[in-house]
Formats: C-alpha cells, sequence, structure tokens
C-alpha cells in the first residue's frame, strides 16, 4: 500500500465512525497527466451526494493541515460510491456477497479462462466456490483465493 493511500486511509477511518460510512477502498492513481485520490464510500441503503460531499470536505481540511503535505504534487480528489459494481477486497466483502452475483479476474487461467461471471454459492478461507453458466449448462469453479486478481460485484444481463 502507498504511504499516501495509507495515510488518507488514517484520516479518513475516524470520519467513517463519526458518520456511520463504511470506507470501502482508497486509491492513488495517475491518469493521463493527472492524479487523482479517490475514496469510496458505502452505508446501508446506499450513499447519497451531499454525504461524499461532506466527507470531502472534511477530509480535505484534515489533508490541507498536514505538515508536511502528504501528497506534493497537484491531485483531484473524489469522494463517491463505489456503485453496483463495487469491488471485493476485504474477507466481509466476500461474506456479504455469497448469493450475489460477481466478476472474478484471475492470475492464472482455470479451466479454460482467466474472468469468470457467475453466483457466489460458497465461501471458505481458502477459496470461493462460484456457479457459472457456460452456454446454458451451469459449472461450479473452485477457485482459491490465492488465484483472485481482482473481484466485484457484476450485473447479470
Amino acid at each position: 500500500m502507498s504511504t499516501v493511500v495509507e495515510t488518507v486511509t488514517n484520516l479518513v477511518q475516524p470520519i467513517m465512525a463519526r458518520h456511520q460510512f463504511e470506507l470501502v477502498d482508497v486509491e492513488f492513481v495517475k491518469e493521463g497527466k493527472g492524479w487523482y485520490l479517490r475514496v469510496y464510500i458505502d452505508k446501508p441503503g446506499g450513499i447519497n451526494i451531499e454525504e461524499c460531499a461532506l466527507v470531502s470536505d472534511e477530509l480535505s481540511e484534515q489533508l490541507d493541515a498536514l505538515d508536511p503535505d502528504p501528497i506534493p504534487q497537484a491531485y483531484f480528489l473524489e469522494v463517491s460510491s463505489p456503485g453496483a459494481e463495487r469491488p471485493l477486497k476485504k474477507p466481509e466483502d466476500f461474506e456479504k456477497a455469497v448469493g450475489q452475483y460477481i466478476h472474478v479476474s484471475l492470475y492464472q487461467k482455470i479451466g479454460q479462462s482467466k474472468v469468470y461471471e457467475g453466483t457466489l454459492e460458497k465461501l471458505t478461507a481458502e477459496q470461493l466456490d462460484l456457479k457459472v453458466n457456460l452456454k446454458g449448462r451451469f459449472k461450479t469453479f473452485e477457485i482459491p483465493r490465492s488465484a483472485i486478481a481482482q473481484a466485484r460485484l457484476a450485473i447479470k444481463f
């Protein structure tokens, strides 16, 4: 984890606790010529724009007060909902997703692919069982958690 992400995570956690929001993710990335500090937040029932603005204002104040500045380059601060296809990163994210339709990207192929979408049927500390529709036939893949590069909720079409 980068120093910027660690610093921002530590700063935003008390804000999350105070407002009873959940910190989903923090990322600091360069896109094109600009740097973006993105903070994804949520709460049961979903987060709204006013709540995002509230967290943005409070976090911005705290970042401005730090000396030395932990982010010396110019950047854009974005506070938002993780959206309908929220990432699954923490163990509790996966636990909440049992029974839901998810997208999983793998480091290496399992079966014929490195990417699967299906229903998360079962979860253990070592693996997840994903029920996938392959051309009208359902197959359950046992995917080691260590093989997962990225996972997120998915919208079923």
